[in-house]
């Protein structure tokens, strides 16, 4: 059955193993993951759990900047007995009569030597060249050459004659929904409510991160 728990990315360090080898981690904090909801397949169609993490401002009247939980929100989050939360997400294939809603979900929920994966949202580069965004070949640097980083011929001459969709362009870079597969819990510092996941996962500090269990490495 599927584990799973909510985080924030704090950045990357180092440890060393039982053998002395220095193994490279991210850290992830995982604290105040809150089950917001039961889903069961008699009701829903499915079985999962959503879980929310990080506190969000109350609802105010007026207001309608995102800090601030809408009524929807909150009244979710009551029935919970929890307050409205900013990173929201769903675990399937869970055993659903194990959570009980308002149920916290803490970082000993995994233990070191799992394999997990972890989906978060990768850095966004802005408006990138075909070169970087897509790791094209650059043209001759040699003097004369008046083709250097261009994307270079995109279109069709008079059959079709159009540009194919799909075709790889110069366009705006990351922001995307990445999942890192089979990566390793190293430790869990149940007393700071950190995991130690070896090497790098997706997204920026302070990124939020769905840490799942690996539907690959755990067969």
């Amino acid at each position: 059955m599927t584990k799973g728990i909510l985080g924030r990315k704090i950045g990357m360090t180092q440890v060393f193993g039982e053998n002395g080898d220095l193994i490279p981690v991210t850290v992830v904090e995982a604290s105040e993951n809150v089950v917001l909801q039961k889903k069961t397949e008699e009701v829903d169609g499915y079985n999962a759990i959503q879980v929310g993490y990080a506190d969000k401002a109350a609802y105010k009247k007026g207001s309608k900047s995102s800090k601030y939980a809408n009524k929807p929100a909150e009244g979710h989050a009551k029935k919970a007995s929890s307050a409205p939360k900013r990173f929201i997400r769903e675990f399937r294939n869970v055993n659903v009569d194990e959570y009980e809603v308002g149920q916290e979900v803490s970082v000993d929920t995994f233990e070191a030597g799992d394999i997990i994966d972890v989906t978060g949202v990768s850095k966004g580069k802005g408006f990138q060249g075909a070169i970087k965004r897509h790791n094209q070949a650059r043209g001759p640097m040699s003097h004369g050459s008046h083709f250097h980083r261009s994307p270079g011929s995109v279109g069709m001459a008079s059959d079709a004659s159009k540009v194919f969709k799909g075709q790889k362009m110069p366009g705006r870079m990351g922001g995307n929904t990445v999942t890192v597969q089979n990566l390793e819990v190293v430790q869990v510092d149940t007393e700071n409510n950190v995991i130690l996941v070896k090497g790098n996962v997706p997204g920026p500090k302070k990124g939020y991160l769905e840490i799942s269990s690996s539907i690959k490495g755990n067969k």
